[in-house]
């Protein structure tokens, strides 16, 4: 190989493994945004039922419950 050829050669070799870090770090943040999506979604539905649990106290306290 000539110099051009072997300049040409590593610049490619850069460039994919530019590429495969890019792919493997979009892949860790699609993961961490997923990991939040699910907790703001358990906080959420902890929240619903704490909010129910109260509801339900009072009517009891209300003598609302049937």
């Amino acid at each position: 190989m000539n110099q051009s050829q072997d300049l040409s050669h590593q610049a490619g070799q850069k460039m994919g493994q530019a590429q495969e870090k890019t792919s493997q770090m979009a892949d860790m943040a699609r993961e961490t945004a997923q990991s939040a999506m699910d907790s703001i979604q358990q906080a959420g539905q902890q929240m619903q039922a704490k909010a129910q649990g109260a509801t339900d106290a009072i009517k009891d306290t209300m003598g609302m419950n049937k």
